[in-house]
C-alpha cells in the first residue's frame, strides 16, 4: 500500500500532536506540580517526626542487639576456655 506524499504528512502530524498532549497531560497531572497546600506541609512535617522516630528506635534496636550478641560472645569464649582447662 502506498500513501501519497500529503497523506504521510497528514499521518505524521497526527503522531506528533498525540505525542505532545501526551506530553502536555503528564505534566498537568503530575502531582509535584500542584501547589503545596498547608495540608501538605503539615503532612510532611509530621513524616519527618516518624522518620526521626523510627530512626532513633532502630539504632536503640541495634545497640541493644550488639550488646547482647557480646553478652553471648563473652559466654561462648568463658565457655571454651572453661572446657580448654578441663582438658
Amino acid at each position: 500500500m502506498s500513501l501519497s506524499r500529503s497523506t504521510k504528512h497528514q499521518v505524521l502530524a497526527a503522531l506528533i500532536a498525540g505525542c505532545l498532549s501526551s506530553v502536555v497531560f503528564a505534566q498537568a497531572s503530575d502531582p509535584a506540580a500542584a501547589p503545596v497546600t498547608h495540608a501538605d506541609k503539615k503532612a510532611s512535617k509530621e513524616q519527618s517526626k516518624a522518620d526521626k522516630k523510627a530512626s532513633v528506635a532502630q539504632a536503640k534496636a541495634d545497640k541493644k542487639k550488639t550488646d547482647v550478641q557480646a553478652d553471648a560472645d563473652k559466654a561462648n569464649a568463658d565457655a571454651n576456655l572453661k572446657d580448654a582447662k578441663k582438658q
